[in-house]
């Protein structure tokens, strides 16, 4: 399932003052309940709640292809854990990639993942 993502650079600014956080050896998450969950789900095909996710890998991370490959193996992370752990919906979730995750594979970022929506009570 392809996710929805956040667009809007005011959300992001909303998810790092308002948002829970939390820090891993891989990535940085910020989770924040979505206003517009609501208007979103009657929009959806399933009629179903949808997180909407954001991706930052900063230029400290690397060049334009480190990054891509940063942003894919957190993307696939993040897909790992819904799909096996079922993170709970309607939620503006923003990941944020550190230096560390230039080395990581997508199984180190999945375990880094569900230790964090542990603690953040999403799983």
């Amino acid at each position: 399932m392809k996710y929805r993502a956040i667009s809007e650079n005011h959300l992001y600014s909303k998810a790092y003052r308002k948002g829970k956080k939390i820090a891993t050896k891989h990535v940085v998450i910020y989770v924040l309940p979505d206003r517009h969950a609501g208007k979103l789900k009657k929009e959806n095909p399933n009629k179903q709640f949808i997180n909407r996710v954001g991706l930052t890998v900063t230029k400290k991370i690397g060049g334009a292809v480190t990054r891509s490959r940063v942003k894919r193996i957190i993307r696939e992370g993040y897909r790992l854990t819904d799909k096996k752990y079922g993170i709970r919906k309607g939620n503006l979730i923003v990941l944020v990639a550190r230096d560390t995750a230039v080395k990581a594979k997508s199984t180190d970022l999945e375990k880094d993942m569900v230790f964090a929506f542990k603690k953040l009570e999403m799983i």
